[in-house]
């Protein structure tokens, strides 16, 4: 399987995932370009994990690791 595009379920909807997948950091109010590949994962799982939500969120928007805001924070 190759990651460029796949589809998965998260919080029981079916998303289309990949670095091929064009779309917008899911920080509330954020509008920065990103795709939905590895790189941009909260956590370590597409679809979410107890590492992280499985969302998709731009560089300033991630942190630790590879968390967003709130996982970051529930992780401390």
């Amino acid at each position: 399987m190759g990651y460029a595009y796949y589809e998965l379920v998260r919080n029981g909807e079916k998303i289309e995932a990949g670095y091929g997948v064009e779309a917008v950091c899911e920080k509330t109010g954020c509008t920065e370009k990103i795709d939905r590949g590895l790189a941009y994962l909260c956590g370590k799982t597409p679809g979410g994990d107890k590492h992280g939500c499985g969302g998709y969120f731009c560089e300033r928007h991630l942190y630790g690791d590879n968390q967003c805001g709130t996982c970051a924070e529930r992780a401390a």
